[in-house]
């Protein structure tokens, strides 16, 4: 890439974040600027962060790469990213979110839940999972960053890591989401139109739509022996009912992350930030018309990728990619794409990176400094402020972890995370929203119930994680306990309703006591 062009482009992108992030600075006054953005965030800004946040390099790069190894029926994902993502979590679940934060003065999700079940456990907990569990995911994304800068700029990928974790760290705590959201935005509109021009490309390199398509089809004879005996169909198929690959593509692909995606800390706060319900409603189209643009673009490139790499190369993608999906994106724009669009690309990447990343470190931070350390009545530690210490703790963590991660484990680990959050988050959250009779007592047994059902899986029964962490074979003999299918099944598929039925069961069982208690402090509020 010529220098002379690329430092001037990344200079000016960076003066412009620098400034909307000194912009947001200036407008924090407040706790609940830096946490919520005073709550009067213009509905389009919030719906560009939240699509900036949500779409992230895990979805172009990870799962770019996954689909073109699994092809087309991953695009049933970007359907429930925009069905549950956008529609059901702005609409029916931000709603109320936005009204009862309000209401109850709620300005992060643990404190949300805490306080709706009247638990500082519930607080405590959930700020702890975040915090714990939250670094995989935020590291992922950027070893996304890392690999496209690694391909595209011949970058190191160490200094790479280490120098978007600063960009991040640097607004982050100067900023708060203010800073956060106001940089989102602009990344977003620039990987917005970064996505339409690669789809574009794309689709010209292999001969437009349907000749593409054919083309892709024409593919299925070319599909590796293994692949074929794990189920797979060719990418314009979904793979054999019950066959390895499909427990995959299903259960970890597509519902790990399609249903995952409400409760995702990071994403849920967004509804705190708005001020009204019609705010909400305006966000949906906003919303919707980037995740298609963005999800939907990059799951048709990936199964597309292997056309142009077959043509021009002779392998497949994967192949091409030396076996390694987070390189399959990053190689086919290097090859693929003009050099002025690996500028754009460059620029969008970063803006991915960037943009989900601070997102994930300011709700770590939270959990950190205003869901633990606060509630425990920590206010400052060696003369810093708890939430900008969590800033600096969760880049640490981040980084660390971007460096002992394995490879092509981006659509993985987001699926990890995505998972748990769903098993352990999902029915309090649910229940705190839709259900009187739900009880903190109910609440608090879901959320471990789902949050250790989810890892026990991950540990001791999924394949492809229990291998790779090795606790199963050290401590019983084996890499996993269970045989075919649960070696491919997503813990999401079984913790779910588990810690469902444990959440409905149990408030069942309490809600009389927590009536009576309820009376009680009524009495003794009236005496």
């Amino acid at each position: 890439m010529n220098l002379s062009i690329l430092i001037p482009l990344f200079i000016t992108y960076i003066a412009v974040m620098s400034y909307l992030a000194y912009y947001g600075c200036k407008k924090t006054v407040t706790k609940e600027d830096y946490l919520v953005g005073g709550r009067n965030t213009n509905s389009i800004i919030m719906a560009l962060s939240y699509g900036a946040t949500f779409i992230s390099t895990s979805a172009m790069v990870g799962f770019g790469g996954i689909s073109s190894v699994y092809g087309m029926g991953l695009l049933w994902l970007a359907f429930l990213n925009i069905v549950l993502g956008i529609f059901v979590a702005f609409a029916v679940f931000g709603k109320r979110i936005r009204r009862m934060s309000l209401k109850i003065k709620a300005a992060t999700f643990p404190t949300f839940l805490g306080k709706h079940y009247d638990s500082k456990f519930i607080t405590i907990f959930a700020g702890a999972m975040i915090f714990i569990f939250m670094p995989a995911y935020t590291s992922i994304v950027l070893i996304g960053g890392g690999r496209f800068l690694q391909e595209s700029l011949a970058m190191n990928f160490n200094a790479a890591l280490v120098l978007l974790a600063l960009i991040v760290a640097v607004y982050v705590v100067t900023g708060g989401i203010k800073a956060v959201m106001y940089t989102d935005a602009f990344g977003a509109v620039i990987m917005l139109a970064g996505m339409a021009v690669f789809l574009f490309v794309t689709y010209q390199a292999v001969g437009g739509l349907f000749n593409g398509h054919q083309a892709l089809n024409a593919l299925t004879s070319m599909v590796p022996e293994d692949l074929t005996a794990d189920g797979h169909n060719g990418w314009m198929s979904m793979p054999d009912f019950g066959s390895p690959m499909w427990w995959t593509l299903v259960s970890t692909m597509i519902l790990g992350v399609g249903i995952g995606v409400l409760a995702q800390p990071q994403l849920a706060m967004r509804s705190m930030t708005v001020s009204s319900d019609r705010s909400l409603y305006r966000s949906v189209i906003v919303g919707g018309i980037f995740i298609f643009f963005m999800a939907g673009a990059s799951y048709i490139i990936g199964p597309l990728s292997n056309v142009y790499f077959m043509e021009t190369t002779g392998q497949l993608a994967i192949q091409a990619a030396e076996g390694n999906t987070d390189l399959v994106i990053p190689r086919l724009i290097s090859d693929l794409m003009p050099e002025w669009f690996v500028y754009l690309f460059t620029l969008t990447l970063i803006s991915a990176t960037l943009s989900t990343v601070s997102s994930l470190i300011h709700v770590q931070a939270s959990a950190f400094g205003e869901d633990i350390l606060r509630t425990l009545g920590v206010k400052s530690v060696f003369g810093v402020s708890p939430n900008r210490l969590g800033v600096i703790v969760g880049v640490i963590l981040a980084v660390v972890l971007a460096y002992l991660l394995p490879g092509g484990i981006i659509a993985q680990a987001t699926a990890f995370w995505f998972g748990i959050c769903a098993a352990g988050f999902l029915p309090a959250l649910t229940g705190a929203l839709f259900w009187k009779g739900a009880t903190k007592q109910g609440a608090s047994a879901s959320i471990i119930t789902g949050f250790v059902i989810s890892v026990f899986g991950f540990l001791f029964l999924k394949s492809s994680q229990s291998t790779a962490f090795g606790l199963s074979q050290a401590l019983f003999g084996s890499d996993f306990l269970l045989p075919y299918p649960w070696t491919h099944i997503d813990p999401l598929i079984y913790s779910l309703p588990l810690s469902t039925i444990v959440f409905v069961g149990i408030s069942l069982m309490t809600r009389e006591k927590q009536k009576t208690e309820w009376e009680k402090e009524e009495v003794n509020a009236v005496q």
